[in-house]
């Protein structure tokens, strides 16, 4: 198993308060460790325009099901606070960091 550092974009179409934004990062924290506190990510970047990132931790042991899983606790994150996949779509994961056996 390893523990790649997925990137997950996209865009709210309404309205996102700072409650909602710290919400959010409070939910995803869970995902966010050593890894990418020792590289100084940031958990959620939230853009002028609604664009944002995520950057999720997830142990996995391949890159496919690493993504899956990182655009799938977003998107149940973004359920909870109210954010349907029509407010809040998301683009394609990218892996951004990796550490584990090979």
């Amino acid at each position: 198993m390893s523990t790649y550092v997925i990137t997950v974009p996209g865009t709210f179409l309404r309205d996102v308060d700072d409650a909602a934004r710290s919400k959010l990062a409070r939910r995803l924290a869970s995902h966010h460790t050593d890894l990418s506190e020792a590289e100084d990510v940031e958990l959620l970047t939230v853009h002028e325009g609604g664009t944002f990132s995520a950057r999720l931790e997830i142990e996995a042991a391949d890159r496919a099901t690493a993504e899956a899983q990182a655009v799938r606790l977003l998107a149940d994150a973004l359920e909870e606070l109210g954010f349907s996949e029509k407010d809040a779509p998301l683009g394609p994961p990218a892996v951004t960091g990796l550490e584990g056996e090979f």
